[in-house]
């Protein structure tokens, strides 16, 4: 397998790959989408207390875009060396990547199931030292903002789509194209993990977030301020997690019990603690 045609996950992502030392050998691989890191190790451990005898689990927490390219490269790489597994289950919060999935023979037609929501806020330094009082201010010359890459991030899509709603296709290029040629739209590419980071160290004035991430960043004692950009802007209604298991699975039987297992009202339970909307047909 040849590296340059492959994805290459950050050197600093470890904290994303969990139980790396299995990957080759484990009973269950999962791509998850990586706003669920909070979540996971509670979802995790809950599925093997119902399946005791699946004990070994690989799963990622890798922005879906990035998960996709590995499903469809055959791998990635990661600290200079081949990651060639291929998952069990993989989500998403975007319907495109299943459709993307599915053209691409991965999955049966139209195999893939809602099961998830989550909606957006703006994490802003404690104080709001920037004065940001809505989505509109963010366009400001002098605001800089912790965005996602829509090469890798499927949070992206929704954040532009808020843009939009709130200033039409004037704000989106504003900050998509002509702060970012300014040089104050700073994309991320696990923005889970640099945005947070970046609003605490005051090296941004906003980062545009899943409110599940503001709920595991204050339970992780950083300090920070809210602005909300309202339920209008949000996009709660829009924010859709799918889930899939995947034609050649490696471990069919056992992504089966998975599957079923994340729609189950025992693992929406365990989101709606961390600040997700469950899915109504779950609960």
């Amino acid at each position: 397998m040849d590296k340059k045609n492959l994805p290459i996950i950050p050197f600093d992502r470890a904290d994303d790959l969990h139980n790396l030392e299995i990957a080759d050998s484990s009973d269950l691989v999962l791509f998850m989408a990586g706003n669920q890191f909070m979540a996971m190790k509670e979802i995790v451990e809950a599925f093997q207390k119902e399946y005791p005898d699946i004990e070994r689990i690989f799963y990622e927490t890798l922005p879906p875009g990035l998960e996709l390219k590995q499903i469809l490269s055959g791998g990635a790489v990661f600290r200079d060396k081949i990651l060639d597994v291929y998952p069990d289950i993989y989500t998403s919060v975007n319907e495109k990547a299943m459709n993307v999935i599915e053209r691409s023979g991965h999955i049966h037609s139209g195999d893939y199931h809602l099961y998830l929501h989550n909606r957006l806020t703006l994490m802003v330094p404690e104080g709001n030292p920037a004065q940001i009082m809505s989505v509109m201010d963010i366009a400001g010359d002098n605001i800089r903002i912790s965005q996602p890459d829509p090469e890798n991030e499927d949070i992206a899509f929704h954040i532009i789509d808020m843009y939009r709603l709130a200033g039409g296709e004037d704000l989106v290029h504003r900050i998509m194209e002509e702060k970012r040629a300014e040089g104050t739209t700073i994309f991320t590419v696990v923005h889970h993990r640099e945005t947070p980071l970046r609003i605490s160290k005051k090296t941004v004035d906003v980062g545009p977030v899943w409110a599940t991430e503001v709920i595991h960043a204050r339970s992780s004692g950083l300090a920070f301020d809210v602005v909300e950009p309202g339920e209008d802007l949000d996009q709660r209604n829009h924010i859709n997690y799918y889930v899939c298991n995947l034609k050649d699975a490696p471990h069919p039987e056992n992504a089966k019990k998975f599957l079923d297992f994340i729609r189950s009202s025992s693992a929406q339970k365990i989101y709606e603690k961390y600040g997700f909307l469950p899915h109504s047909g779950f609960i």
